[in-house]
């Protein structure tokens, strides 16, 4: 399975969809960033996606996108074969 990177923050309700998805998928780790915690980390995420909104969800080195980002790939059955499940 590819790994999975997300920037999250405690309250965000799309983090929460995100990373349910995720595991209903089979994700049983995910390395998640916390830029509540560590808002440097925020800046990094900035670099990376030139998006400042959570969650942002890589999978691999492919960079999602968000939370709606991850239910349209799902949703179009993609998901599943870029996790490396299919």
């Amino acid at each position: 399975m590819s790994p999975v990177k997300i920037f999250t923050t405690a309250v965000c309700p799309f983090c929460i969809h995100a990373k349910q998805l995720l595991q209903q998928r089979g994700v049983s780790e995910m390395n998640e960033i916390r830029v509540d915690l560590d808002p440097q980390q925020r800046q990094v995420m900035m670099e990376l996606t030139g998006r400042r909104t959570v969650p942002q969800i890589f999978i691999g080195d492919t960079h999602v996108g968000g939370c709606d980002d991850l239910v349209a790939l799902d949703r179009a059955g993609k998901l599943t074969p870029l996790l490396g499940g299919a």
